[in-house]
């Protein structure tokens, strides 16, 4: 034992002679010197993980080794302090062996990376710099955004109106207030363009009016440049207030103002018209302070001018605008007066024309009827002459009342056209039978040709192409006394279309529909061709007509004219001069039936009285009018005729008298409801429609409202007055054999 303690004490290096008290200090230290230095490593490990962007972290990593290899070697220097072993002096060098190794290695990278953190201090120091002039570039901003949004909300006061005063008494306002103005003025030129006339200031509310040349150095250097100018305190325009006090006056600018449509704009004596001119804004800081023009106001003042003429001109439109407006207004009430009194003038000759042609038609009625009467009993050859005379007159004037009710319908848009299948060809037969015996009084040849291609059925309205037709053939026969009268219908080819005397005529073709062409030739009178444009007035006629041909009423053209518009044709009348005949063409739009066979409603009888049934004895027929004149002429029409009449004069003694032994039942409608409710009251006394009379309206109304009400009742048909003893036979049998007739209208 004593061998292994003189062994183990041979390995003990001597202590070097030291006092306890100064050696228990240094080993305290060394042992915070180890905890400090174990510490530090922690926190450069926690930096480096936390730090994302460090460029270094490979360095901190090699210094944290060598601060944990000295915490280390000051650690196990704590047991050299007693009597150790060998181990602890091996260990004790390794350690500082490393400690001297890393901290080698630690002293020779930071020589290399000493100058690449002076380069970063380099950039930190560069960006502070940027830094520094990004903040002035963002404090510019803020000015320029603060401008804009002084310039924004003067815009918006300065068109919160556009009433130019306001305009310009806002302008020094809001600029007095945004930029603390002592004083703002605004210099208008004078209606010569000489002078400069001080027109309003912001702290006058009176200015004086005083006055300025225009050519002044200084104005024009204002004017010339479109940019505010600094200008002295003591110019004329500058003198806006005297100067009082120890203070100098603060700082001037003045800006110009483009003054754009001036016209009609005037202060006092502003110019009426301006094309090329300037107002002068003059601006003053206050003189009790030691302020100065930033750049950023005078761009404000500069913005605010260009606004200002901006507002003066759309003001100007407005005011343009609000003129035109008023002038419309007072324009369109002056129409809609002129409407109100031509649709009251319309209505008062519509009522007009319903009463005259309803009390025109009762006289002539009786006249027509009695005359029919008469020409069927025995008479002398003057006495048949006389009523032939009296008959020819009535159907004339009958004739007449018709046109003028057609014309004043087509020129109120109130005249349609009624759509119905008919057969073609049958309306030109009509047509020839209806003239052929006026022609052959007056010796005249009558031919009539239809193309082979000529359909035998069409779509229109039937009335309105016979009447044309009718007007025209019956034209050649009056102004022809000698000679000939042809007439030719054929299909208008699409090439015919491209006619010279036609240029305006435009129609489309279609396979559901085809253009009849009507031509109707004589070897008449002739007509002067400048006289031509003329026939297609109301109430014309040419130089020719009236001097040698007879007189007529002038409407028959003008009605066909139109009438032949209303079917989307054209007409035209051709003729070299007097005594060289004359030729009418005219071209219609019709359509093509789908059943070209179908059979249509009945109209009117258009087949001559002989060739009717005559056998009405014993057929019970009641009269209701309230006209005594009308009521026995309708029943002498119908005693001639052999019928069983009974009359009523009113519709309580019909009702009362009513049986269902009559078979038709004739009822004036005139212009009131009596008629219809009498007929909706017949309906409703007979329950059986088999024991219910044929009612039939005799009115001598022409406009469609009255068919439409007697349809709607639920009448059997409508006869217009006058009626002659042929038409009554027609009626009659039409009515017998269909119980249905409903004259066209």
């Amino acid at each position: 034992m004593w061998f292994k303690a003189t062994e183990s004490c041979n390995c003990i290096e001597p202590q070097w002679p030291a006092d306890e008290l100064l050696v228990k200090y240094q080993y305290i230290s060394d042992f915070f010197i180890a905890l400090a230095y174990f510490s530090i490593p922690l926190e450069l490990i926690y930096f480096v993980k936390k730090s994302a962007v460090f460029p270094y972290r490979w360095v901190l990593v090699q210094f944290g080794a060598f601060i944990v290899l000295c915490g280390a070697t000051h650690l196990i220097n704590l047991w050299t302090f007693t009597v150790h072993t060998r181990t602890v002096a091996m260990v004790m060098t390794a350690a500082k062996v490393l400690t001297a190794v890393v901290s080698c290695a630690t002293a020779l990278m930071l020589v290399h990376i000493i100058p690449d953190l002076l380069s970063v201090k380099t950039r930190e120091l560069f960006l502070k710099n940027k830094a520094a002039e990004l903040d002035r570039e963002m404090g510019l901003i803020r000015t320029q955004e603060e401008t804009g949004r002084h310039v924004r909300m003067l815009t918006h006061e300065i068109r919160s109106t556009l009433d130019r005063h306001t305009i310009l008494k806002t302008t020094l306002i809001e600029l007095g207030r945004t930029l603390a103005l002592e004083e703002c003025a605004l210099w208008m030129p004078t209606r010569t363009g000489l002078e400069l006339q001080l027109a309003y200031t912001l702290r006058q509310q009176n200015p004086v009016g005083y006055t300025v040349p225009i050519h002044l150095p200084v104005i024009n250097q204002v004017f010339s440049s479109n940019r505010a100018v600094k200008i002295s305190p003591n110019c004329p325009v500058a003198r806006l207030r005297p100067h009082t006090g120890k203070y100098l006056p603060g700082e001037v600018v003045a800006v110009r103002v483009p003054l754009l449509n001036l016209s009609n704009f005037q202060i006092y004596d502003w110019p009426e018209v301006s094309t090329r001119s300037y107002a002068l804004m003059v601006l003053m800081l206050p003189s009790d302070s030691a302020r100065q023009w930033h750049v950023h106001e005078l761009e404000l003042v500069e913005v605010v001018a260009d606004q200002v003429a901006v507002a003066l001109s759309h003001a100007a439109i407005l005011e343009e605008s609000m003129r035109a407006r008023n002038l419309l207004i007072e324009q369109n009430v002056a129409l809609d007066l002129a409407r109100r009194e031509a649709e009251t003038a319309i209505h008062a000759r519509n009522d007009f024309l319903a009463v005259m042609n309803h009390e025109m038609r009762t006289p002539m009625h009786a006249i027509i009827a009695l005359s029919s009467l008469l020409q069927e009993t025995e008479l002398t050859a003057e006495q048949r002459l006389m009523v032939e005379t009296i008959l020819k007159s009535s159907n004339l004037l009958a004739t007449l009342i018709n046109d003028v009710l057609d014309l004043s319908r087509l020129e109120d848009g109130s005249l349609q056209l009624e759509t119905t299948t008919f057969s073609l060809h049958s309306v030109f037969r009509e047509v020839l039978n209806l003239i052929k015996p006026v022609a052959s009084v007056k010796r005249l040849s009558l031919t009539l040709h239809l193309a082979s291609d000529l359909p035998a059925y069409a779509v229109g309205d039937e009335k309105r192409l016979m009447q044309t037709i009718l007007n025209v053939v019956g034209n050649a026969v009056k102004f022809s006394k000698e000679g000939s009268i042809s007439i030719t219908a054929i299909v208008a080819k699409p090439e015919s279309f491209k006619d010279a005397r036609i240029p305006e005529f435009l129609p489309v073709p279609s396979d559901s529909h085809f253009y009849l062409r009507v031509q109707v030739k004589d070897s008449g009178s002739g007509i002067n061709p400048q006289d031509i444009p003329k026939l297609f007035t109301k109430f014309a006629q040419s130089q020719a007509v009236q001097t040698k041909g007879p007189a007529g009423s002038g409407l028959g053209l003008a009605i066909c004219r139109r009438f032949v518009n209303l079917m989307e044709g054209h007409i035209w009348i051709e003729s070299e001069g007097i005594g060289k005949g004359c030729t009418v063409t005219f071209i219609v739009k019709l359509g093509i039936p789908d059943r070209p066979n179908e059979s249509k409603l009945a109209f009117a009888p258009k087949v001559p009285g002989n060739h009717v049934s005559t056998n009405f004895g014993g057929l019970k027929v009641l009269v209701m009018d309230d006209n005594g004149v009308n009521r026995s002429v309708t029943k002498g029409l119908l005693l001639h005729l052999g019928c069983d009449v009974t009359t009523a004069g009113s519709s309580e003694e019909c009702l009362r008298i009513i049986s269902p032994e009559h078979r038709v039942v004739f009822m004036d409608v005139c212009t009131g409801l009596d008629g219809y409710e009498l007929a909706i009251r017949i309906q409703e006394k007979f329950k059986k429609r088999q024991d219910r009379p044929l009612i039939v309206a005799l009115t001598g109304n022409t406009n469609k409202v009255t068919k439409e009400n007697c349809m709607r009742v639920g009448m059997d048909g409508l006869i217009l007055k006058p009626v002659s003893v042929d038409k009554m036979r027609g009626v009659l049998s039409e009515l017998l054999e269909h119980r249905v007739l409903f004259e066209a209208i």
